[in-house]
């Protein structure tokens, strides 16, 4: 893929991401796979995705014994998912966390930036998968409708996987 569609993708997978934001967070523990929301705070211009989370969770803890992570969105709304498998990385840059900070996250680090359990999880994708289908559920419920009538399989919208780094 040249430089120009991979940057196509990059910003199509950007603004995927922007407008589902939730996502639930896969990591391997020691009883196998374990889940959580996570709310993602940036999508960088590499695609690389960034999240606050407390130094002292099983996570992280998880994530430094095996950082193969992976990341699910769901926007059902828009009739939009996204998929991705990549590498966890726990980073404990000031400046990046100042850059990211949003005073929202009060709520999760009460002494704010002076928080000593503040720190970032960037997610470095591998691969990510997207559907991005028609948002007008009377649009999907009409073309469910005829490929029944016609006998075709149903189809709707983007369906993409793609390299990342």
């Amino acid at each position: 893929m040249d430089i120009a569609q991979h940057q196509k993708e990059v910003v199509k997978f950007r603004d995927l991401i922007n407008k589902i934001k939730l996502a639930a967070l896969v990591t391997h523990s020691a009883d196998g796979l374990k889940g959580r929301p996570m709310q993602t705070v940036d999508v960088d211009l590499q695609g690389n995705l960034w999240f606050f989370t407390n130094d002292f969770t099983e996570k992280v803890e998880e994530i430094a014994q095996e950082s193969e992570v992976f990341l699910s969105y769901t926007n059902l709304a828009d009739n939009a998912y996204v998929m991705v498998n990549g590498t966890g990385r726990l980073v404990h840059d000031k400046a990046k966390i100042e850059s990211l900070w949003n005073p929202a996250l009060k709520a999760w680090f009460p002494d704010g930036l002076d928080d000593p359990r503040i720190m970032l999880l960037e997610v470095i994708p591998d691969e990510v998968e997207y559907w991005n289908g028609s948002s007008n559920k009377l649009v999907v419920a009409f073309k469910m409708l005829r490929a029944i009538i016609k006998g075709e399989q149903y189809e709707d919208g983007d369906h993409k996987k793609i390299a990342l780094h």
